[in-house]
């Protein structure tokens, strides 16, 4: 196992940073990511900058991401599949609206009541401090790849090699493919959620430390395409994510992968593919509170077209 610790934990994504292991492609490696602010034990009230922190946290860097995993042999322009064989949080979660000064939290009003839900997670269920229950759906939001360009980059926006995606589709029995970016991929991996609606639209899920299991392999191509953006065949069905500045934007990067999807699976045509698009897919918004926006479109497993 992979532990979060001074040597394997970073909060930036960066080419150079050395990989804390190198595995063959094929290879299965279980991960231990803390939440996403570097939490080590469960927050108990007052100020939530108090909370016990991880002591490779720095004032300003991002997510407590674990690894890089070198993956040998991959090169750009290849595609990382990332099988998710599991996903175990942990025994707390922290959610919270209000705290940063956003637009969104400004448009709604909640930056004079910030709000803070404390966790107790077991089994399936979450229950917070005023007894909500929810269920979990536990995955990781970043999976992702440096950039090719040097130094360090924000681990806060997603990207079209992946990152911080925060599709909550990414569940167990998933497979996330990502393009290639850096010689041996290098991914990084953390910002654990046991829960998540689509959007995650007060800025946090249920923030979670997990055990993720996950296999690694390199592919040339994804059915015959070129991977211009994140692809995963999940238990929902083929999810296609666009990334962008702005939602339109990110719509059309998202339907014009899964266009492509559809046509190396089923061998549509792009204007086939698109009418029945409108019939078999579901356009979501991934997120829209970390600088980038993200929109994916699920092409549905319960309503696919046998062809």
């Amino acid at each position: 196992m992979i532990a979060p610790t001074a040597e394997t934990l970073h909060g930036w994504f960066d080419r150079d940073l050395p990989p804390v292991v190198t595995v063959e492609p094929g290879s299965t490696v279980t991960v231990g990511c803390l939440d996403s602010g570097w939490s080590t034990g469960p927050f108990d009230g007052g100020d939530l900058a108090a909370r016990p922190r991880h002591p490779a946290w720095e004032p300003g860097i991002g997510h407590a991401l674990t690894g890089p995993i070198a993956v040998r042999g991959a090169q750009p322009g290849q595609v990382l599949a990332i099988g998710v064989d599991a996903v175990v949080p942990g025994a707390f979660g922290t959610t919270y609206c209000g705290l940063r000064d956003t637009p969104l939290n400004r448009r709604l009003g909640v930056l004079a009541d910030p709000v803070v839900l404390r966790w107790t997670i077991e089994g399936d269920t979450a229950v917070d401090q005023h007894g909500h229950r929810v269920a979990t759906h536990p995955f990781l939001g970043v999976m992702g790849l440096p950039p090719a360009e040097p130094g360090r980059h924000s681990t806060v926006p997603p990207r079209w090699h992946g990152g911080n995606l925060d599709c909550r589709e990414l569940v167990a029995g998933s497979t996330l493919y990502l393009p290639v970016t850096v010689p041996d991929a290098l991914l990084s991996v953390g910002d654990g959620h046991a829960a998540q609606g689509d959007g995650e639209v007060s800025g946090t899920a249920i923030e979670s430390p997990v055990e993720a299991t996950l296999t690694v392999d390199v592919l040339d191509d994804l059915h015959g395409l070129t991977l211009r953006t994140p692809v995963a065949d999940t238990p929902a069905g083929w999810v296609a994510m666009g990334v962008a500045d702005d939602l339109d934007t990110a719509t059309g990067h998202a339907l014009d992968a899964v266009l492509d999807l559809m046509g190396a699976l089923h061998g549509f045509g792009r204007s086939e593919a698109l009418a029945l698009a409108s019939v078999l897919v579901d356009l979501r918004v991934t997120q829209v509170v970390n600088q980038a926006v993200g929109v994916h479109a699920l092409l549905r497993s319960d309503r696919l077209v046998q062809s």
